[in-house]
């Protein structure tokens, strides 16, 4: 922590004149005392921090000094942000760069806090792919990296839906996207200006070209992408069940179905029976998704409808009984 707050105390002061401690203290959220002895570590450490004395007075970098925390590359400085994503900047073709640019900012670093990077990545990782599957990186995710950064324009051939065929589109490639394990790319289409999401894998070939696109501004990424995938968590439950729910089925019902309309479904329901159970309408893909969803939850779901699902779990309760004796 402190030595982070070092670090941003020399950027402030690099980026102003003079500052006051009461000024210093507001911006790094600490006392005016501490923010007297952080001075004074940085004066001992070889950084040239002078206080002026007096009411106009404050603190100041003396003889123009700068930091080394520069000379980065854009695309070392780019994968900088993000190195605690191995497996993602592998699969992107950055992790070189995210190496450099580790080792260009370690060099920067006081002796003190140049292992700051090793404790960081004994104490956090992320693994991203979901569990019991092999991740399968695209080939074409490096090409579609590359255009998703210099933006450049690409011409894609991608596969639909099975049985619908391949198209070929002209995609102003936006960002990219790793959720449980797949890549997706966030696109506007040149043809219409509407943005779409497509699956990498998908890509059966990618040409990118030398035309940049003008980048949208106002397009943010983390919140289309939100948007999408709730309308697509939406629009694949096309069916419905009504099922009665013990306190721990409803407890455990959203880590086993489509959590926001597991929501709605339990604020929707009436109150509880005399036995404590509830009765909830959920929405769900189809009966054969329902089932594996619902046996989930054992004894503390009953399916009360439709009546062929009802009969799917009748059977599947027939043969557990004959499994394991009445």
């Amino acid at each position: 922590m402190r030595a982070a707050r070092l670090i941003k105390m020399v950027l402030l002061l690099q980026s102003r004149p003079t500052m006051t401690a009461a000024e210093l203290a507001r911006e790094l959220e600490v006392s005016e005392r501490t923010v007297t002895r952080d001075a004074q570590a940085l004066s001992e450490a070889g950084v040239p921090v002078y206080a002026d004395r007096g009411r106009a007075g404050g603190y100041r970098l003396i003889g123009g000094y700068r930091t080394r925390l520069t000379g980065l590359a854009r695309g070392e400085a780019e994968a900088l942000f993000l190195s605690g994503l191995p497996g993602a900047l592998r699969e992107m073709g950055l992790q070189d760069a995210a190496s450099a640019a580790r080792l260009k900012v370690s060099a920067a670093l006081l002796p003190s806090v140049r292992d700051a990077s090793r404790t960081a990545a004994q104490r956090f990782h992320l693994d991203a792919p979901s569990w019991f599957k092999e991740p399968q990186t695209p080939e074409l995710l490096p090409a579609v990296a590359d255009a998703v950064w210099d933006d450049r324009r690409i011409c894609a051939r991608y596969v639909r839906k099975e049985g619908e065929g391949e198209v070929v589109r002209e995609l102003d490639p936006y960002g990219l996207v790793l959720k449980a394990g797949v890549w997706y790319l966030c696109a506007r289409v040149t043809e219409d200006g509407s943005y779409r999401v497509y699956r990498i894998d998908r890509f059966t070939a990618v040409e990118t070209g030398e035309e940049r696109f003008a980048r949208d501004e106002e397009f943010d990424l983390p919140g289309f992408w939100e948007e999408r995938a709730e309308q697509f968590a939406r629009s694949i439950l096309r069916a419905e069940a009504v099922v009665r729910l013990s306190r721990e089925g409803a407890r455990a019902l959203p880590y086993v179905v489509d959590a926001p309309s597991t929501r709605e479904a339990l604020e929707a329901a009436g109150a509880p029976d005399a036995d404590g159970w509830v009765t909830v309408t959920l929405p769900v893909e189809s009966e054969e998704v329902a089932r594996s969803q619902l046996a989930a939850l054992g004894p503390e779901a009953e399916v009360l409808a439709p009546e062929s699902l009802r009969a799917r779990f009748l059977r599947d309760a027939a043969r557990l009984a004959a499994l394991y004796g009445t």
